[in-house]
């Protein structure tokens, strides 16, 4: 009975939905590019179906690994440029492009949660507004 009960408490959790993983910065290495992740402000994250997790160290570099690869995507993270290293499901954020964002491989693309940050740095970065749909399509 002991072991039904262990086999059936591993598989529970062998079964569970993974979340996000912290990013460690400057040891995680980004799976597309290979650098180390440096910038808290531009790291992303994806979790397959399987529930392998790939970092990167730049939106673009997620983006242009998923089409290269053509893997089956579960949930996809990208971090809130106003939180150093805070990772946020695309689902949830808003996108800036371009301006003055400078992030590690040239991909220029910051997120945000809160929407009224999001807005404050439209002007600050003098970058413009963009969604995920957009961002797909910027890297193919």
């Amino acid at each position: 009975m002991r072991y039904l009960i262990l086999s059936f408490f591993l598989i529970t959790i062998g079964c569970s939905k993974k979340e996000a993983e912290p990013i460690k910065l400057n040891v995680d290495q980004c799976e597309f590019c290979k650098m180390k992740i440096s910038d808290g402000k531009f790291a992303s994250e994806i979790i397959t179906t399987k529930g392998r997790v790939y970092k990167f160290d730049d939106i673009r570099c997620m983006v242009s690994y998923n089409n290269e690869n053509n893997i089956s995507v579960d949930k996809s993270y990208v971090n809130d440029f106003s939180q150093e290293n805070s990772l946020i499901s695309i689902d949830e954020a808003f996108f800036l492009k371009g301006g003055n964002i400078s992030s590690p491989m040239r991909g220029n693309i910051a997120a945000f949660k809160d929407e009224l940050e999001f807005e404050e740095y439209i002007t600050k970065l003098n970058a413009t507004k963009t969604n995920w749909s957009e961002i797909n399509n910027l890297f193919k």
